[in-house]
């Protein structure tokens, strides 16, 4: 048997560990800022940090700037010593790292300039979406690489997941992104409507599954066995969660569009296999928690098995209330409420991020060959977080109930109580307060766990290249475990062929016949393509992020055909590129808006919120009174959107600023009737026009099929 000496690369690990730090303060500082702006508008300092640009950009740093690093700080440390080799290239691991790095102040920069996608956890536009790819592909060459120069030949547990992950992420990231340029910022999605809605949360659902579950769960099956010093539970319960998370995960997207215009088909696919989740989720909980038999002792003294724990449990929490949001009857209640904030929260916060800090706690010491500087300081930081995350989803889950409950109720002659929406939104206020002091308190206690990680590391020196050896991987090798699973755990490319055809087939099987089957989504003859100014008003919609408060979906319930009128018909988004229903309503629905208010209501609206609806939380939009309205893509803008299928006629793009100008100098001559003069060629126009425009083009009916 021949020993081979070789070094773990422990610098790119310690680089990732930094960012991971970096970014994790940085997008929860931002994260703060957009809590403290709903109970206090003010706080929305200009066109660049209103709620609707600072929303995204926190959700951004927080899943692929901190999370992100952490996930890649955790493989490349496991990776190694899982597989006994050094990474497979030195220079691809830090292409990946300052590739990444630069992609995320990509979105730094790009977010709050308004230039988005507007596709939740999709937000960044053509560009960057290229260089997320590259990367990625980057980290899996790196990846598979050094699992084909491996001396371990099994591949243990935490690598399925890895190795899901790599697959998966690149299939969502590029199906989700395809779009037509237009300019260097600005696209249009390839799907419209139903079909970009489904895509989006087949997308969205397994961002949160593939980027922000499995490569965690990978990370469990490492570092909590190793902080505890006991063998993972179950190995065939790895094998059985494994398996069925992946298989079971893709199907589910669809329980975000539940009562949509999305066919109720896909729907009832979505609901089935979100309930079966539960199964492989809580098994692999259990599978962490059991690990812990006989160490329950060390938990009190070491700071990150506490965290541990408490993430797995977060874990546990988050996937069981997964499925149960997934079920109509609950999720009638939930939709659009904040209720559906605090659930992700509780994963966010609680299940990813304290898993990122135990995994810290325990690395840099190993990194820098010294001990923690302060356990005391880690106990503060654990209960810190704990209070915040309490903090932070309790008044959230009251919210939440407390909008449902007032949005559906009816007085004893069948008129809704509260048909102004601000009265719901004056009451959540004392509930938002309460969420911002909950993450006051998580970033309070992630600055501890700064203080101390610096401590410690000041203390020690490091281990750039660590020594290790191990014997040679045998070429002849004969098995004598005759487990059905060895075969595939001895093999990366079967185990990424394997993971790729499980993935493929629900995305498959609900996303074909949605584009391939006609009558799922009906053409309505009167619906008609947006006239060029209302189609740079929907841009200048879409650049505000006015989705992250506002809904486009006015569901089949009573409540919601009272209050906002017609129920949404999937006809109606044939030409919208890309759709705009929203996930929560801060503010009311506007699928119905058009019409319903004058020109000169608009006007004082956007200019100051608080005059025309007082108490309002609605940042204010007067820079786009004094903001010239950029006509000079118009015709870009035409022209992408026929190669898109939109019936505009032939050679419209060249007279579309033509009547781009009629239709405003109109708004403005209305305007002007009411005593405020603005130029036809303001932004405030192209926005009043596209608010004007929407669900106008059905006939508005009394609907006899709400659902109660």
């Amino acid at each position: 048997m021949t020993i081979e000496k070789f070094r773990y690369d422990n610098k790119i690990v310690a680089m990732f560990a930094w960012a991971t730090i970096i970014w994790g303060i940085v997008g929860m500082l931002v994260g703060l800022l957009a809590a403290f702006q709903l109970p206090f508008p003010v706080l929305n300092f200009d066109a660049h940090t209103t709620f609707g640009r600072i929303r995204p950009l926190h959700t951004n740093a927080i899943i692929f700037a901190f999370v992100g690093n952490g996930m890649f700080m955790g493989i490349y440390y496991s990776l190694q010593r899982l597989l006994k080799a050094r990474m497979y290239s030195d220079l691809l691991s830090y292409i990946h790292f300052w590739g990444w790095q630069l992609i995320i102040v990509g979105a730094a920069i790009t977010l709050p300039l308004g230039i988005t996608a507007s596709k939740e956890y999709a937000e960044l536009e053509w560009p960057l979406d290229i260089a997320i790819a590259i990367v990625w592909v980057i980290f899996g060459i790196n990846m598979f690489g050094t699992m084909m120069r491996r001396r371990e030949r099994h591949l243990y547990v935490a690598i399925w997941f890895y190795v899901a992950t790599v697959v998966t992420v690149a299939v969502l990231h590029i199906v989700n992104s395809l779009a037509i340029p237009v300019t260097l910022f600005k696209s249009y999605s390839l799907y419209a409507g139903v079909q970009d809605a489904l895509v989006q949360w087949w997308y969205g659902h397994n961002a949160v599954a593939f980027f922000l579950t499995t490569p965690y769960l990978g990370l469990m099956y490492y570092f909590l066995p190793k902080a505890a010093n006991r063998p993972v539970y179950s190995y065939r319960l790895s094998i059985i969660h494994f398996w069925s998370l992946i298989f079971l995960y893709i199907w589910a997207g669809p329980h975000h569009l539940l009562y949509t215009a999305l066919p109720d088909w896909a729907q009832s696919l979505g609901v089935v296999f979100s309930i079966m989740l539960l199964a492989p989720s809580w098994g692999g909980m259990i599978n962490g928690l059991l690990t812990l038999r006989g160490a329950w002792d060390r938990v009190r003294d070491n700071p990150e098995l506490k965290f541990y724990v408490v993430a797995v449990t977060a874990y546990g929490m988050a996937t069981f209330e997964g499925p149960m949001l997934s079920l109509k009857s609950v999720n009638a209640i939930s939709h659009f409420t904040d209720w559906t904030i605090a659930h992700v929260h509780i994963g966010a916060l609680g299940w990813n991020g304290f898993l990122t800090f135990g995994i810290l706690y325990w690395l840099i010491p190993k990194l820098f060959n010294t001990n923690l500087y302060s356990k005391k300081l880690a106990g503060i930081h654990f209960w810190l977080g704990t209070l915040g995350i309490v903090f932070y989803a309790i008044p959230l889950y009251w919210a939440g109930i407390t909008q449902h409950f007032m949005w559906k109720e009816f007085t004893e002659d069948g008129v809704l109580r509260y048909p102004n929406f601000l009265e719901t939104v004056v009451q959540v206020i004392p509930m938002y307060k309460l969420r911002a002091l909950g993450g006051s308190l998580y970033l309070l206690g992630s600055l501890v766990m700064v203080y101390n990680l610096i401590k410690t590391v000041r203390a020690g020196k490091m281990v750039a290249n660590e020594e290790a050896e191990a014997p040679a991987l045998e070429k002849n090798y004969v098995a004598h475990d005759d487990h059905w699973h060895r075969w595939i755990e001895r093999r990366p490319v079967q185990m990424l062929i394997g993971s790729l055809i499980v993935i493929l087939i629900g995305g498959m099987v609900e996303i074909i016949p949605t584009f391939m089957v006609k009558s799922n989504v009906p053409t309505i003859a009167s619906v008609k393509p947006y006239t060029p100014l209302e189609l740079q008003g929907r841009d200048i919609y879409v650049r505000e992020g006015c989705y992250t408060c506002h809904s486009q979906m006015v569901r089949p319930f009573r409540y919601e055909t009272e209050r906002y009128g017609e129920y949404s018909k999937p006809g109606e988004f044939v030409y919208d590129h890309p759709f705009q229903w929203g996930s929560k309503r801060t503010g009311p629905d506007l699928h119905r808006e058009g019409g319903k208010y004058p020109d000169s209501w608009h006007y004082n609206h956007m200019l100051d919120p608080q005059t025309m609806s007082p108490g309002s939380i609605m940042p204010s939009y007067a820079f786009m009174i004094d903001d010239d309205l950029d006509t000079s893509t118009t015709a870009a803008k035409i022209r992408a959107m026929q190669k898109l299928g939109v019936p505009y006629p032939d050679g419209y793009d060249a007279h579309a600023n033509k009547d781009l100008m009629k239709q405003a100098n109109s708004i403005a001559s209305n305007l002007e009737k009411d005593g405020i003069k603005v130029m036809g060629n303001k932004e405030i126009v192209a926005i009043i026009a596209y608010l004007q425009r929407l669900g106008v083009d059905i006939k508005a009916e009394k609907t006899t099929a709400s659902v109660n």
